[in-house]
């Protein structure tokens, strides 16, 4: 177990949501239209802050990510977990110590992902480079497991840290450079840097240590200059609290809905993380706050034959996935071989098409039979998703999407799972920057159990809301 609060999160959003509201934005597809106007015929130089590397500066954040959580937890919240001795520390470094734990679903899936983009963003921040990076979230979460926690070290916390962290810690890195503008100053440039480092602590506090914060520089190499697109929500939805497919049972709430699409898939495709998509949904909620963090990185990219009606790139990408409403929940780690098409089928008509597939390489999936005092089983598996959208005439927008998966339990109730969902949006742009949009969307959970009766559930939903556009 590890501490981690939702409201730093949901603090995070809102700020986030108030900075970009200033600006105008895009869906995925129109993204993809918008920034391809200025880069055809001509390769976009990717440029981000390059500090010299600094280990003795990287090893003191890594050492401060490790200790200000155990203090916080050993000497603030007396937590039971956090008493460690010579023998607890004697006992997990066996490594027959090691076993699956019980916590809560929001502390495995989105606690220890977060503590493990501190433990990549001590690296990141301090010259290091993406791969080089990822190394300090193998060994601060070994060294949590073994060192800091009296409860036996986990392998789903192992995984869950490890890969979200890396994961969550590129995109908060990149996000924060990208908030920071440089060249300006006052409350604006005092409060972007707030952001930023709300957004990602170690990057903050190097910009402090580096004397860097707040202070006007001209070099265009100290800000990320990446293209950034997005979209504003807010709106109303419809869940089907109950099992079953009579939407007349559900209730409605309020949500709204952040997503951003960072730099271009058609361009610098061979660097990690240069094209990366964040969906991030908050509302009416008995559960939580913030209910969906969904993100999307590329990790390489390669060209497929194209021409001027046509062009098609092969992605490889690492995807973290977090959702939590009355409806459901689901936790995911995975990664996905992906082919992103345009077809240019008339002068005023855009098809975009995506398919992807790829291994899950850790999921936490709801089980009503509990298991050990959870309600959730660990599961692997393999996942696809398939999307098409339309734009028409830069005013009307159709698009349709599938996201699926086979799950078999690897720790658990003995079972395998069926994941479905299927969604549509119809969206209008009334006036520059500002649409009106409708989503229905349909998700099916079919669990086959070995030792219990099988489960079908069925959540329809639907949506509608006011999008603001964000082109940055």
């Amino acid at each position: 177990m590890q501490f981690v609060s939702t409201r730093y999160l949901a603090l995070f959003f809102v700020f986030f949501g108030f900075y970009i509201a200033e600006l105008k934005a895009q869906s995925p597809f129109d993204a993809e239209r918008l920034l391809k106007r200025d880069s055809v015929n001509r390769k976009v130089k990717l440029d981000l802050p390059k500090p010299p590397k600094r280990f003795g500066r990287a090893a003191m954040q890594f050492g401060l990510a490790e200790l200000i959580p155990f203090t916080f937890d050993r000497y603030i919240t007396h937590a039971d977990y956090a008493y460690i001795s010579f023998k607890t520390v004697g006992h997990n470094l066996k490594p027959s110590s090691w076993t699956w734990d019980n916590d809560e679903f929001q502390t495995n899936q989105f606690g220890h992902p977060y503590h493990g983009s501190l433990f990549f963003s001590s690296f990141r921040a301090n010259g290091y480079s993406f791969w080089q990076s990822a190394p300090a979230v193998v060994a601060g979460s070994y060294l949590w497991e073994t060192f800091a926690e009296n409860q036996e070290p986990s392998p789903n916390d192992f995984i869950n840290t490890t890969f979200g962290g890396i994961v969550l810690g590129e995109m908060t890195y990149r996000l924060s450079n990208r908030i920071v503008n440089n060249h300006t100053y006052g409350f604006r440039r005092q409060a972007s840097e707030v952001l930023g480092f709300i957004v990602n602590p170690m990057n903050g506090l190097t910009r402090i240590m580096d004397g860097k914060w707040g202070k006007v520089s001209g070099k265009h190499v100290d800000q990320d200059s990446s293209k950034v697109t997005a979209e504003l929500d807010l709106g109303i939805r419809r869940y089907n609290n109950e099992n079953g497919s009579d939407l007349k049972k559900s209730k409605f709430g309020w949500y709204g809905r952040v997503k951003l699409l960072y730099g271009n898939a058609y361009e610098n495709y061979r660097v990690p993380f240069s094209n990366m998509y964040i969906n991030a949904e908050f509302g009416k909620d008995d559960s939580s706050f913030v209910n969906a963090i969904n993100v999307y990185g590329s990790l390489a990219g390669w060209r497929i034959r194209s021409g001027e009606q046509k062009r098609h790139l092969a992605v490889l990408s690492a995807n973290y996935d977090y959702i939590r409403n009355r409806a459901f929940f689901y936790g995911a780690q995975s990664v996905k071989m992906n082919l992103i098409s345009e077809y240019k089928l008339r002068s005023k008509i855009t098809l975009n098409t995506t398919l992807g597939i790829g291994p899950v390489l850790l999921a936490a999936v709801p089980d009503p039979y509990l298991f050990k005092g959870r309600n959730y089983d660990y599961t692997s598996g393999v996942g696809i998703s398939a999307s098409a959208g339309f734009n028409i005439d830069d005013k009307l927008y159709f698009s349709a999407s599938y996201r699926g998966g086979w799950l078999t339990t690897i720790n658990g109730n003995a079972s395998h799972y069926f994941l479905h969902t299927v969604s549509g949006e119809i969206r209008y742009e009334f006036t520059p920057g500002l649409s009106f949009c409708a989503e229905p969307g349909y998700l099916t959970l079919e669990g086959n159990y070995k030792d219990h009766e099988d489960v079908d559930k069925k959540y329809p939903y639907l949506r509608a809301s006011f999008r603001y556009n964000v082109n940055l």
